[in-house]
């Protein structure tokens, strides 16, 4: 009875078993099915959203909605939309662009204008929901005729002076052939440059236009700022079926593809080339003040003064208690305070007398009362040890450059060396031969003297300054140091010839760093062969200057006077110097405006 007991027992519990097992079971199915994930494996969707239907019908004529709405295959978001949205031609009030689910829809307020075609340019703002795939270049165009434009323009934008692709500008095109057009009306069209400076206007009418890039500082849409940037043509640009660019990949003869080594270079050319420039600043004013110091006092124009004048006092203060230097320019003046109890101040008042542009356009002189203020840093926890005053010089940079002088630098302003703690010394195996030197101070900066002392290639030197040799004006001292000094010799250095042809006028050769800087520069009248001797070892780039007005710099343009920049053009590579090496080259530079070299990141103003 009992083993009969315990086998029932044992089935019973089997039985349980399974009906747990089974509800575990049927659970974890349902949990299964109910959960929603992608399929494991397959490829990537690599492909852009697909327009399937859009209200009214893309092309559509005699519209006259004030909305419209474009459908794709799957939900879409917009990327920057108000930075990359254009109407062509453009609206007085911008359009309101949203997404809806997966439309997007545009509203205006705008009266359209009768027999006009539109274009609604979305660039590149629009992209799928999961992967963000790009929909490159959505036009949508319509008209509210019975005609659709198909005409087109294109070219390319550079800046001004360095010649590299400037952001993204406007491209305005005007049917007005006036002068005042584009300071005053809106385009008749419109689109924005792309990333490689290459721009084309769509769906154009037959006809003749104004063509300009500009810079818009205010989205006027127009040139109505002193400081924007702007580009012009000095002759309308016709548009006719002859220079049709529609459809892109039909049209081999206008648009040109040029293969380049490197990937920033322009390599799509378009019919016509703009070049952006700023004008050249007219109005003058204060730009700055600043006291980041408790002794120095700094104050910047916008233009150097020239004729007017840029005065500074303080009220009740004796001139002995400060001193004023000018930049070389004299646009920036620092005062720097001397006396004890003036610096020390929270507050110092100033009144400064500048050239000022007023709103007639006249230059006045204006005098301001201006308070420098110093606040005392709060001093930390733990307390820091005072860092040291010193001086530094060029001579921890390695050998000198034949004739190169000695400089010694400072932050503050150097008091008279003791030249009786300083010696330079000739040595000569176990002998030292002392070398006569003297000190000239900086014409324009007090924080810096140079050393005169007359060094030969092929000897060996060493500089000696005494604790105390050098000080500042405020009573610090340097501590003492020594180095040994050479000069370089001429195997060290590289040298560039150019064989210059092709252009006849006057003309400024300079020679650049790697990152444009210019090292140094020469005046040509005629063709012919200029040298840069004593070059370091390194990559070079060459630039020249087509110097129309003979004044010996680059000079910007000006639309009002309707002139360009001054053209430049650079060598066709960067050229490499090396050491006890001539490297000789031949330059054409019968083309203006040319460059095929890498552009330099840099916030360029096209100036």
């Amino acid at each position: 009875m009992f083993v009969i007991h315990k086998i029932q027992g044992i089935l019973m519990s089997r039985g349980i078993f399974k009906q747990i097992l089974f509800v575990i079971l049927a659970y974890t199915l349902m949990a299964g099915c109910a959960k929603v994930s992608s399929p494991a494996g397959g490829p990537r969707d690599k492909r852009p959203p697909v327009i399937v239907k859009s209200d009214p019908v893309a092309g559509s004529k005699f519209f006259t909605g004030n909305k419209v709405e474009i459908t794709f295959n799957e939900y879409v978001v917009l990327d920057k939309i108000n930075e990359k949205f254009m109407v062509s031609p453009p609206l007085n009030k911008k359009p309101e662009v949203s997404v809806k689910g997966k439309s997007i829809v545009v509203e205006y307020e705008d009266e359209l204008r009768d027999s006009t075609t539109y274009s609604f340019n979305f660039q590149d703002a629009v992209k799928d929901l999961n992967e963000g795939n790009v929909y490159d270049n959505l036009q949508f165009v319509f008209s509210t005729g019975s005609v659709i434009d198909s005409l087109s323009i294109t070219g390319n934008v550079l800046n001004a002076f360095v010649l590299d692709i400037p952001e993204t500008p406007l491209i305005l095109l005007y049917r007005d052939l006036s002068p005042s057009a584009v300071k005053d009306t809106l385009p008749d069209y419109i689109c924005r440059a792309g990333k490689n400076g290459y721009f084309r206007i769509d769906n154009i009418r037959e006809g003749k236009y104004n063509l300009y890039a500009l810079k818009d500082q205010d989205n006027s849409r127009n040139f109505n700022l002193s400081d924007e940037e702007l580009a012009f043509l000095d002759m309308p640009v016709e548009v006719s079926p002859e220079k049709n660019y529609l459809p892109v990949k039909k049209d081999t003869s206008k648009v040109k593809i040029l293969k380049s080594k490197t990937s920033d270079t322009i390599t799509i050319k378009g019919e016509y080339k703009l070049i952006l420039f700023q004008h050249e600043k007219k109005n003058h004013y204060l730009t700055s003040s600043s006291r980041n110091i408790s002794y120095l006092l700094t104050y910047t124009l916008a233009l150097p003064p020239k004729d007017h004048d840029f005065e500074f006092s303080i009220p009740e203060s004796a001139p002995s208690s400060y001193f004023v230097e000018r930049s070389r320019n004299k646009d920036t003046i620092q005062v720097w305070l001397t006396d004890t109890a003036l610096y020390s101040r929270q507050v110092v008042n100033t009144i400064v007398r500048y050239p000022f542009t007023d709103s007639t356009g006249a230059t006045i002189s204006k005098e301001d009362t201006i308070p420098m203020r110093f606040a005392t840093p709060r001093s930390p926890r733990t307390m820091a040890k005072p860092a040291r005053y010193t001086v530094k010089t060029n001579l921890s940079a390695g050998p000198l450059r034949p004739g190169e002088k000695i400089v010694i630098q400072s932050q503050t302003p150097l008091r008279q060396p003791d030249t009786s703690q300083i010696r330079i010394y000739e040595v000569k195996d176990t002998v030292k031969i002392k070398v006569p030197f003297s000190f000239i101070k900086d014409s324009i900066n007090s924080c810096r003297i140079f050393m005169n002392v007359n060094l030969a290639q092929g000897k060996n030197y060493l500089y000696i300054a005494d604790s105390a040799a050098f000080g500042n004006i405020y009573g610090e001292s340097a501590d003492s140091t020594g180095t040994k000094i050479s000069i370089r010799s001429e195997e060290t250095f590289g040298k560039l010839v150019l064989n210059i042809k092709g252009y006849e006028g006057s003309r400024i050769i300079q020679l650049l760093d790697n990152n444009e800087k210019i090292v140094r520069e020469t005046r040509m009248s005629k063709d012919g062969k200029i040298e840069f001797p004593q070059l370091d070892k390194g990559l070079y780039r060459v630039r020249v200057i087509y110097d129309l007005n003979n004044d010996g710099k680059w000079t910007t343009g000006n639309y009002n006077f309707k002139l360009q920049p001054e053209p430049v053009s650079f060598f066709s590579k960067e050229l490499e110097i090396k050491e006890n090496w001539v490297n000789d080259e031949d330059w054409d530079i019968s083309i203006k405006n040319f460059k095929k070299l890498k552009n330099i990141p840099r916030p360029s103003p096209g100036r």
